[in-house]
């Protein structure tokens, strides 16, 4: 790796550190935070759902930014966003306001957070390419995301421990403050290297024509058109377990006031992401296509999820609780990796928040589904339920597999990311 692909991959990784170190503060307490605050589960998990909604609404618009405005512009824009937004969260907590108000909010929420889904990843890999570097991105996107699994191992302990300590709205103030320290990080930071803006003095003429080209390169591109129709189902599961072990876990340890158990399970799942991060390029070379890594991601998933719904042991379901966040840190450098080497560089960053749009939209739709069978059945025949929602990934990802796209068999260079199918 040159001297100046190190310096972005600093950059890359100081960015990865401060933004999920922000937001992990209340990803231990969040479910509980909104129980607290008066909803229901349903209410709960449908104001996640507005969340995931809001993502859905702003994630091709704030793309087109990325791509037409600047990565850095974007990144500045959601750090600001972000801080705003969660300050509300926190006020609407103190006045325990009606449930319209959390939905507003929570679509501000994710309109902060699609600011960040594609630009920064975009960002990286066009300038690792600019700067010589051609190795494959499973590496890299493996160190980033062990780095943020070390963030959320800290962020949300931390953020457990001070809201039993304190209360349960003083880790949303922390988010706040570290969001607002990281926008002065990324002005100082981050350059666009390696790529220009098309800035336009009509603006609706090129925010269509991105969003025309990303889609050409994206939804008409049957191996990434694939990956992106199975995101609905494992991402939406995703977003919901997470989020259901805190009650789930704190139900079986029996203490609903223990926040330090509910930060207890981020932290497992964020130290899996790191030995995930670091496990994903040496599990890509020990198989011959990256999508033999999804596809079994997914059904190993789904089998664990099913476990969970059957066992009444807390540490019995912290232990599945790691082997499922386990598995799947594992696939996501592969699925990144995957993708990036089919994207051009020009619509890079509209094109992966049009997949990150494609996993909110299953969110928007599973979270509250599975919430309100928690209502009725229970969290653990709501976990079952989602390990069956998963399977229907696979499917897709076979029909990926199926189009024999160069990226599925080697670390191609982000170099080659315009090459077409290739024999197997």
């Amino acid at each position: 790796m040159t001297a100046a692909a190190r310096k972005i991959q600093r950059i890359f990784l100081t960015l990865t550190l401060g933004n999920t170190l922000a937001a992990s503060f209340i990803w231990g307490i969040n479910t509980l935070f909104l129980l607290d605050a008066g909803l229901s589960n349903f209410e709960a998990f449908a104001a996640n759902a507005f969340f995931t909604a809001g993502m859905v609404l702003f994630e091709v618009p704030t793309g087109v930014v990325a791509d037409g405005w600047g990565r850095r512009v974007s990144f500045l824009l959601g750090t600001v966003t972000l801080a705003g937004s969660t300050y509300l969260y926190y006020l609407l907590w103190q006045l325990s306001a009606p449930f319209w108000s959390w939905a507003v909010v929570s679509v501000l929420l994710g309109l902060g957070f699609t600011f960040f889904s594609g630009a920064v990843e975009a960002w990286l890999v066009d300038a690792l390419r600019f700067s010589g570097y051609e190795g494959g991105m499973e590496s890299v996107l493996g160190r980033g995301q062990m780095v943020s699994g070390v963030a959320m191992l800290v962020g949300s302990v931390a953020g457990g421990v001070i809201a039993q300590a304190t209360n349960l709205g003083v880790p949303f103030l922390l988010r706040v403050g570290v969001l607002l320290a990281m926008f002065v990080v990324a002005f100082g930071l981050m350059r666009d290297v390696g790529f220009t803006p098309e800035r336009s003095t009509h603006p609706v003429k090129a925010t269509r024509a991105v969003l025309s080209a990303s889609i050409e390169n994206g939804l008409k591109n049957p191996p990434v058109r694939y990956v992106m129709l199975a995101a609905p189902f494992s991402a939406g599961v995703g977003i919901y377990v997470f989020y259901a072990l805190q009650p789930y876990l704190l139900e079986l340890f029996g203490d609903p006031h223990a926040y330090s158990v509910a930060g207890l399970a981020a932290a497992i799942v964020a130290g899996a992401q790191v030995l995930g991060g670091w496990l994903a390029p040496r599990v890509r070379r020990l198989v011959g296509k990256r999508t033999t890594v999804l596809i079994l991601s997914s059904i190993l998933d789904a089998m664990i999820l099913a476990a969970l719904g059957f066992t009444r042991v807390f540490w019995v379901a912290l232990v599945l609780l790691a082997i499922w966040a386990l598995i799947s840190s594992a696939g996501i450098p592969v699925r990144q990796a995957y993708l990036n080497d089919m994207i051009a560089s020009r619509q890079r960053a509209t094109v992966l928040s049009f997949d990150s749009l494609m996993g909110s939209s299953g969110g928007v739709v599973v979270q509250p589904l599975l919430g309100r069978a928690a209502d009725v059945y229970g969290y653990p025949a709501s976990l079952a339920i989602g390990g069956a929602i998963e399977l229907i990934a696979v499917p897709f990802l076979l029909a990926s597999r199926r189009q024999r796209h160069h990226a599925d068999a080697a670390n191609a260079p982000t170099g080659t990311s315009n090459a077409g199918p290739q024999p197997a």
